[in-house]
């Protein structure tokens, strides 16, 4: 290269880092929106919703080896208000039982493959005996 460019690159450089240092930081975020009321209506689907996943079998058996009966779980729910319940229900649709097991094997795969292209990039062999 010859110095010319060099020297006209390098102050390109100088003018656009100091555009950047000149700009303040704006620490910006989204404005809240309006507080959203749950009617009835969301509180007795969210409350349907928490009852279908309390009535698996699975779940009622380890409800019952940790001692709750349907009627303490019936009387936590209905001491929590609107905004819980509804927390709870999201909660319980975001919940996986028994996931990860098929992204653990991708990981593996991938670490796997970019081992045997390093390997082979490199010239290298293993040699198992």
């Amino acid at each position: 290269m010859t110095k010319s460019l060099i020297k006209c690159v390098s102050w390109h450089l100088v003018i656009v880092m100091s555009i950047f240092g000149a700009v303040p930081n704006v620490y910006a975020g989204l404005s809240p929106s309006e507080a959203i009321n749950l009617s009835e209506l969301d509180r007795s689907s969210d409350l349907q919703r928490i009852q279908a996943v309390l009535e698996t079998k699975m779940i009622k058996n380890r409800l019952d080896q940790l001692g709750f009966s349907e009627d303490d779980i019936h009387k936590r729910l209905r001491q929590l208000d609107d905004d819980q319940i509804h927390e709870l229900a999201l909660n319980l649709d975001e919940m996986k039982v028994g996931s990860g097991g098929f992204e653990v094997l991708v990981i593996i795969l991938l670490i796997g493959i970019l081992v045997a292209v390093w390997l082979h990039v490199t010239g290298k062999r293993v040699i198992v005996q």
